[in-house]
């Protein structure tokens, strides 16, 4: 039985919450989650939990995941070597094969799991079901070091056919999806799961991006977890990028995150998923949690300048 303080608690939160809930029903936000996430069995049903609430409320919820560390470890287990070049995974065809095991077989289905476990209406999709991501390639780059890099089967985006979200969405659904895809001729592609989720976010309008990651958010100094910045606009997350304070899988984010705003996503978010109920304090309350990124900060609203104070 519940005490007066308790109570006095959940109905305090829920008049603190019932704004939110108003203001952003009905609209569309897509969540990112690596795959770190989904090692821990915990860690899931808490992000779930977190991912389901937006969705009981009346938030159109896609949910994106990656799967990094379980394809490094398979790799790993199968004696394949991981290569990575500026946080972005190089795929031979035996890291390809790690890479549909992992996303299409293995996260994808344990989220979906969780999800019928807490009665969530979730239905698994990945790039590749009905032409839902259209990519090629990706032709040999030039590394930040200056060498020419081939990614092997690793795919550039051409285009994102938003209606299949939007009528899983409609119906009541809530997509979860891989980032596997393929192009034209059935070639299998692995794609960086931020960038799929920069694309989806784009064409669906989305209200906010939300990218949870390990780390607590974006740091002026990437060896200084006490340097978070709490918000900052593209001009100043290039800058950053320049003088190299951004490291590792915060590149393809920082490249994700520009291109999401660029294309008309007015709202990402980065937060970390260990801390306890991170969406959830991102998006009902003013404080939040992570870094807020957004094309010009002159466009904040006073309460989310206020963070810092």
């Amino acid at each position: 039985m519940t005490s007066k303080r308790e109570r006095a608690i959940v109905v305090s939160a829920l008049k603190h919450a019932a704004p939110y809930i108003r203001l952003f029903k009905g609209k569309v936000f897509v969540i990112k989650a690596g795959g770190e996430v989904f090692a821990d069995p915990e860690l899931t049903t808490a992000l779930v939990e977190q991912v389901g609430i937006l969705h009981q409320v009346g938030i159109r919820t896609v949910l994106i995941h990656g799967g990094g560390p379980q394809s490094t470890k398979l790799a790993t287990d199968l004696g394949l070597d991981t290569q990575f070049v500026d946080g972005r995974r190089v795929t031979d065809s035996e890291s390809l094969n790690v890479a549909a095991m992992i996303l299409n077989g293995q996260i994808n289905t344990r989220i979906l799991a969780a999800c019928r476990d807490l009665q969530i209406p979730a239905v698994g999709i990945s790039g590749v079901d009905a032409g839902l991501i259209r990519a090629h390639k990706r032709p040999p780059v030039e590394s930040s070091a200056g060498e020419s890099v081939d990614y092997g089967y690793v795919g550039d985006i051409d285009a994102v056919d938003a209606d299949i979200l939007r009528k899983q969405l409609d119906n009541g659904l809530m997509p979860v999806v891989s980032p596997l895809s393929c192009d034209e001729s059935g070639t299998l592609l692995n794609i960086n799961a931020d960038t799929v989720a920069a694309a989806i976010a784009a064409e669906l309008d989305a209200e906010k991006l939300i990218l949870v990651t390990g780390a607590t958010g974006i740091l002026e100094d990437a060896s200084d977890p006490g340097s978070l910045i709490s918000y900052i606009d593209r001009k100043h997350l290039r800058a950053l990028k320049e003088k190299g304070a951004l490291a590792d899988g915060m590149l393809p984010k920082a490249a994700a995150i520009d291109a999401a705003i660029r294309d008309g996503v007015s709202r990402v978010h980065v937060i970390s998923h260990k801390l306890p109920d991170s969406i959830l304090l991102e998006v009902f309350t003013n404080e939040g949690t992570g870094t807020l990124v957004v094309d010009d900060i002159a466009a904040l609203t006073p309460e989310e300048q206020a963070v810092d104070s």
